[in-house]
This record gives C-alpha cells, sequence and structure tokens, in this order.
C-alpha cells in the first residue's frame, strides 16, 4: 500500500466517524430553562447535549467548556460559532466560552456565581425536576437582607426565605435552617441554582415538610497566603479554618435572625447544613457547638465519625439528626469522603443510638442535582416530632 493510498484511507476513516458522530447527535434540541429571555441558545436535547452558538467574526477559535471538557465549535460563512457538548448529567451545570484563549460568559444564558465569578449555567431536564418545579402553589419569600457584622467591621448580605405561611399568622414562630453554599460560590446559590425556595413550597404543599425559615450567608473562606502571595502548605484543612465564620455564624448572623424574624430561637428549633465546603463548615462548627444545633446535614463533604463522637461527647447528646449525603459517582471516586467510609460511620452511629441518615442521589457527582435531592430529602426530616 503506498503512502498516498494510507492517507486517503485515513482521511476517509476520520470522514466515516465525524460522519457517524454527527449522525450520532439527536436533533431535538430546545432553549435552556435557564436562558436570558427572548434568547435561543444554549439549547439541550433529549441525550442531555449542550449546544451553543455566538457570533465572533473575527475571533481564531471558540470553545464550550463545561464539565471540564472543552469542546471546539466550528464557524459558518457569517462569522457564527456553534456545536455541542457530549451528554452532560442531569441537572443544573456552570460553563463559559473560551474565545481565543479568553473565558467569558455566554450571553444567551442567565449568570450565575460559581468558581469564584459570575458565568454562565444550563438546565439539564431531570426526571425528577418537578422536586424544584415552579407550580401554582403557595410560594414563599426569599428575602435580601443586608446587616452590620460586629465581627467583621462591615456590612455583610444574607438571603432568607420565609415560608408561605409566614404572613398570615403575625404571631407564629419558626425553627430556622443556616444553609451554606461550597466553595467558589456565594450567599446566591442555593436559592438561584439550588432553588431551595421553589423545593421548600412543593414540599409544603404536599405536605411533606414542617414549614421553617432558611437562611443563606456567606462562608467564603480562602487557605491563608505567605507574603509573596502563595498559598501556604500544611494540612488540608488548615486548624482554625472554619473560625472565621463560626464567629461570624453564631455571633452576627444567628442574633441578628431571632431579632429580625419570628423564629424559635432555642437549639432545638436550629439547624445548620451545606454542601462540600459547607458541609465541611457545618462539621466543625456544629461539633463545637452542639448546643447551639440541633439538626446537622452534610452534603458531599465527608461525615460524623465514632472518634468525632468520642472528641466531642455532647454531639452525640445534643443532636437529634444527621444526615449526610453524595453523589452515586462521588461515592464511586471516593474524592469528598475526607479519609473516610461515610456509610460505614453512619451505620456506626445508629448503632450508638443516633438518628442518622445517608442518602445517595443517583448517576450524579459533585453538583448541584446531588445537592438539590439531598436538600429534598433532608428538609422532609427537619423538625418533626
Amino acid at each position: 500500500m503506498s503512502k498516498l493510498t494510507r492517507i486517503l484511507l485515513t482521511l476517509m476513516t476520520f470522514c466515516l466517524m465525524f460522519t457517524v458522530s454527527l449522525a450520532q447527535v439527536v436533533e431535538d434540541f430546545k432553549p435552556s430553562a435557564v436562558n436570558q429571555p427572548g434568547r435561543e441558545y444554549p439549547q439541550v436535547n433529549s441525550e442531555g447535549r449542550v449546544r451553543v452558538q455566538i457570533s465572533a467574526p473575527g475571533a481564531n477559535y471558540v470553545q464550550l467548556d463545561i464539565g471540564a471538557v472543552k469542546y471546539d465549535l466550528v464557524k459558518d460563512e457569517n462569522g457564527v460559532w456553534i456545536g455541542e457538548s457530549a451528554p452532560q448529567d442531569e441537572g443544573f451545570h456552570y460553563y463559559q466560552l473560551n474565545i481565543d484563549g479568553a473565558s467569558v460568559p455566554d450571553p444567551g444564558s442567565l449568570y450565575f456565581y460559581g468558581a469564584g465569578r459570575w458565568g454562565s449555567g444550563v438546565e439539564i431536564p431531570a426526571h425528577d425536576q418537578d422536586i424544584y418545579a415552579i407550580k401554582n402553589v403557595p410560594h414563599g419569600q426569599v428575602r435580601e437582607h443586608f446587616y452590620f457584622s460586629e465581627t467583621n467591621q462591615n456590612t455583610r448580605r444574607c438571603f432568607v426565605y420565609t415560608p408561605p405561611c409566614y404572613n398570615e399568622n403575625t404571631n407564629k414562630r419558626y425553627p430556622v435552617l443556616y444553609l451554606q453554599h461550597g466553595g467558589g460560590e456565594n450567599e446566591t446559590g442555593w436559592s438561584a441554582q439550588g432553588r431551595a425556595g421553589f423545593i421548600m413550597d412543593n414540599l409544603l404543599a404536599e405536605g411533606k415538610a414542617k414549614p421553617f425559615i432558611i437562611v443563606m450567608d456567606n462562608g467564603t473562606w480562602s487557605r491563608p497566603r505567605t507574603a509573596d502571595g502563595e498559598r501556604r502548605e500544611g494540612p488540608w484543612p488548615p486548624t482554625g479554618w472554619a473560625d472565621g465564620f463560626r464567629n461570624t455564624l453564631i455571633n452576627d448572623i444567628i442574633p441578628m435572625i431571632d431579632t429580625n424574624y419570628r423564629t424559635l430561637a432555642d437549639q432545638k428549633n436550629r439547624a445548620m447544613a451545606g454542601l462540600s465546603m459547607g458541609a465541611m463548615q457545618t462539621r466543625t462548627i456544629t461539633l463545637a457547638n452542639s448546643d447551639v444545633f440541633s439538626h446537622v446535614g452534610m452534603f458531599s463533604g465527608g461525615s460524623i465519625s465514632p472518634d468525632d463522637i468520642e472528641n466531642n461527647p455532647d454531639f452525640m447528646n445534643n443532636v437529634k439528626l444527621l444526615f449526610i449525603s453524595f453523589g452515586s459517582r462521588e461515592v464511586e471516586s471516593g474524592r469528598y469522603n475526607m479519609g473516610a467510609d461515610p456509610k460505614a460511620n453512619v451505620e456506626e452511629l445508629k448503632k450508638k443510638g443516633m438518628d442518622a441518615h445517608y442518602y445517595v442521589s443517583p448517576n450524579t457527582a459533585h453538583e448541584w442535582q446531588t445537592w438539590r435531592r439531598s436538600f429534598y430529602q433532608f428538609a422532609q426530616l427537619l423538625f418533626q416530632n
């Protein structure tokens, strides 16, 4: 076989593979549920592929950056670039466009705060999206609340969900859940990407949960740096890493919420939960302050071990409910277990008499669909008699 023949066969094979690849893309794309009003792109098909389009006539190359993979787009004669990703997991995903090496948001999507910046987001329709759908049911309010922090000597912001019944009987008081975001996110995450308010509205309408207030504040933390700006090396997480937010939460946030909202201001009616970094904060803070919180939830961020209980004996006596969860792909990788077997830890605590729960979200990884489902399960267990 000549060299030319081999080259031609290689080109024919590549073209055939490319044609087959195109043929495998199901052409039933529809606009994402979180697009800017009136925008057709990004779009999602029944396979979970994300297709984007952007006009950039002067660009040399454009890529779709989603799920830690960059997909090359193709430019037409009008300078419009278009292309799609491989199938993605169900639920919400952050993404960016990469134009000649610069990562930028897609002007077609709404913007969400994640990965330390405001960027684009897309919704892959999920088989259980009914749990966070906007329905014709009574809706609570998500209030933007600014307050001054004596601990930090600055003005901070939190978002506060009050249930639909909050304004009906002004004499009634409610339990409170302090719900924390993950690393690179902020206080907007749980109400925007997490859709916690809609999940609660639907649970309450179906009589599956008790009404409670949700407080979503900013627990952002970064590793200390040296004088020349380098990150300090050492154990992870560093000793005292959660002290700053713990002091803000206990000394500023909780008193402020109890003053401004009709709360049941005692330990048995106070819960804390979080995802990823927020789960790690929840673990550290509630182990040291079980006299403040009676219900604890940790989503994708380690677990409570029997050794933790031995070192913090009041936790076992004070905490009424412990909920640990992960996505199934996280369980397979073990990346967020924090060096322990969370399921085994939960089983050991059950044997010791604790009301402990372990939940695994099917076919999801370290992503919002895992945390939406986790919150949905956790909320039904909170503040029950």
